[in-house]
């Protein structure tokens, strides 16, 4: 696995025990309301890459932070994604026909 999405997702555990804390919620608790064992948490929290998403997700929802999922990926301001999908754009749009397109001047 590349070292960047270690260091990632060490991070994620890191935070998410933190998070955790905070809320002073003990490993056993958040463990029983993610419905997975302390061994399996403490796991997530050293950032295993084994983990599945969807508990990552459960995790998320008991800490009350679903929401910033939905923002993970957010497409409609992926960069990348955006530029290649305008480096694929024709340089002109001709309609069949030669004939001008309707409402062009």
């Amino acid at each position: 696995m590349p070292a960047p999405v270690t260091r990632a997702l060490q991070k994620l555990g890191q935070d998410l025990a933190l998070a955790r804390r905070r809320r002073r919620l003990t490993q056993k608790s958040m463990a029983e309301r993610i419905q997975t064992s302390v061994a399996t948490l403490r796991r997530m929290e050293k950032g295993d890459a084994r983990i599945p998403f969807g508990l990552i997700a459960q995790a998320f929802f008991v800490l009350g932070e679903l929401g910033r999922i939905d923002s993970l990926l957010d497409t409609a301001n992926d960069e990348i994604g955006l530029s290649l999908m305008n480096q694929q754009l024709p340089q002109r749009v001709r309609t069949k026909g030669g004939k001008s397109p309707a409402g062009a001047m």
